[in-house]
């Protein structure tokens, strides 16, 4: 399931963000690639120790808890504090992979997370470089993702992914991975499809006895499916 998310940031928190990532030191996207990963991954990231890295990953998570279409689509049991990329110059591409199925949560003493669910939070504004579509492949083909800068895209970590080639200027993102509630993607498309159909008969016929009903059905169906 691909979720697209518009405007997660505000155009303060934007402009925040930018201003303390062109204030960053940017070390090899190596650091993060596992094995399979690191013999297609040529990109820049912003490592543990750099010093807007906390003020950073605050904003962005604080964004993703006030969203109800997030979490709708996620049902996050835990996120893995976000990560952030630049491709620009020689270091601008990411082959194609698959996110690894366990993370290492950092500064977490050793544990790990299950990777469900994968997003990439745009950061740049798309007209101001060329190349740089995230493409995934799921069941139905290739989608090309390039969102406007605030958007985010959520998609399963299972999926093989890439990122084409930055031929002119840079494309800043912050990259993140969440282990959902809701461990089969069969289930949460399900209730992602009930909730948002829910939303709307509220909006067109109001809280009538048969959509509290349907409510019902959704949570009974998220207690019988969730992982706490």
């Amino acid at each position: 399931m691909l979720v697209t998310i518009d405007n997660l940031l505000d155009p303060d928190e934007l402009a925040l963000a930018r201003d303390l990532l062109a204030r960053s030191q940017w070390a090899s996207g190596q650091i993060t690639a596992g094995s399979q990963a690191a013999q297609v991954k040529n990109n820049q990231q912003l490592p543990e120790d750099a010093e807007h890295l906390p003020a950073l990953r605050r904003l962005v998570l604080s964004a993703l808890n006030r969203n109800p279409l997030f979490f709708a689509a996620a049902l996050p049991l835990k996120i893995l504090p976000p990560f952030f990329n630049r491709y620009a110059g020689e270091s601008n591409t990411y082959g194609a992979h698959v996110d690894s199925a366990m993370r290492q949560i950092p500064n977490g003493a050793g544990t790990s997370m299950r990777s469900d669910i994968s997003a990439t939070l745009f950061l740049s504004d798309p007209e101001s470089y060329e190349g740089g579509v995230l493409t995934i492949v799921d069941t139905f083909g290739e989608h090309g993702i390039k969102l406007k800068a605030g958007g985010l895209v959520l998609y399963p970590s299972s999926s093989v992914h890439h990122v084409t080639p930055v031929t002119s200027g840079e494309r800043v993102a912050s990259f993140m991975f969440m282990q959902s509630m809701v461990r089969s993607p069969e289930q949460r498309r399900l209730l992602y499809d009930m909730d948002m159909a829910l939303l709307e008969l509220r909006e067109t016929v109001g809280e009538t006895g048969a959509v509290v009903k349907l409510t019902g059905t959704y949570h009974n169906l998220l207690r019988q499916w969730a992982e706490s």
